[in-house]
């Protein structure tokens, strides 16, 4: 006889649990990966130190990262770039001075297939994405991947050869470091396009 209020109780306690995990998923899809800043703080206390300053810095600027991973802090739009990721392990780069890789950022760029070479050449943290159509920098600061990406520009339009945007990134980070003018550290210099940029290709076979 009391079977039945027992079995309206467990339907009573599932409903309830499915509605519960149906307002958190609500929850998550509005604030997809959010934390609050003492628990971000907390997550980050183990990075390495660069990837800890970088993150400050971008915060500071940008505001708090849309969404949070124990290995990276991942922005939007922000500024001039269409994504920003700060990453938890960094890699070392010896170019031009020894430093660690730990930001990322990216606009959209189509970088000729015939200057892959070239952009490789030049510095081995730019990278190009053909199909996507967008264009890269991992430095440790934000104003070395503005510098980054602005020589690449150059190379692209032909106004500068790797070993010349080399040299260039070169005296532009002894400046930057001086505390010295260095014009390509400070932003992009030139507009980036708003999409449009990506290559999907074609079929193998197809006549294009």
């Amino acid at each position: 006889m009391n079977q039945y209020p027992r079995a309206m109780r467990a339907i009573a306690g599932a409903m309830l649990t499915l509605f519960a995990t149906a307002a958190a998923a609500q929850q998550m899809e509005k604030q997809p990966g959010k934390m609050d800043k003492a628990h971000m703080e907390k997550m980050m206390s183990d990075w390495p130190a660069v990837s800890r300053e970088a993150a400050h810095m971008m915060m500071q600027k940008y505001g708090e990262p849309a969404v949070v991973t124990p290995q990276a802090l991942v922005w939007g739009k922000a500024g001039p770039w269409k994504r920003s990721i700060i990453f938890r392990e960094p890699v070392q780069h010896n170019f031009p001075v020894p430093h660690q890789d730990v930001w990322e950022q990216w606009i959209d760029y189509m970088v000729p297939a015939a200057m892959f070479d070239d952009i490789a050449a030049y510095d081995g943290s730019v990278i190009a994405y053909r199909t996507n159509g967008e264009l890269s920098a991992r430095c440790d600061k934000e104003g070395a991947n503005f510098l980054a990406i602005n020589l690449a520009h150059d190379i692209v339009t032909g106004k500068r050869t790797p070993e010349d945007a080399r040299m260039m990134y070169a005296a532009q980070i002894k400046a930057m470091m001086a505390k010295q003018p260095a014009p390509y550290t400070e932003k992009l210099l030139f507009a980036p396009p708003m999409g449009g940029t990506a290559d999907p290709d074609h079929p193998a076979g197809a006549k294009h």
